[in-house]
């Protein structure tokens, strides 16, 4: 069987990671990304947790493109009426460096 909400995508980071740090010494690392294979450019929230957390936090930085791997959920915000927040949990990390030829902006 095939897992429909797994993804794997180039995204370039938009904000600096914040890292927090949940129950149990747990690190989880949140930022907001851009996914620019779509034409709209559509905004994604990225969650890592643990030991890729921590890596996330400290080796990358803004307008850095990361090829990452994890599932996908779209969130309702309740305040507001129909809009959804995408979000990804990702579980696999990998940098990705783009030639002056090739770049995606």
């Amino acid at each position: 069987m095939v897992d429909t909400n797994y993804i794997g995508s180039i995204v370039k980071i938009l904000e600096t990671p914040n890292q927090t740090v949940f129950n149990n010494n747990i690190p989880v690392t949140q930022f907001r990304a851009q996914l620019p294979q779509f034409k709209n450019n559509t905004i994604v929230n990225l969650t890592f947790w643990g030991n890729l957390a921590y890596d996330v936090a400290n080796y990358y930085n803004i307008n850095d493109y990361i090829l990452i791997e994890g599932y996908l959920s779209i969130r309702n915000k309740p305040n507001l009426k129909n809009l959804k927040k995408v979000e990804i949990t990702v579980l696999k990390v990998y940098p990705y460096f783009l030639s002056s030829k090739n770049r995606i902006d």
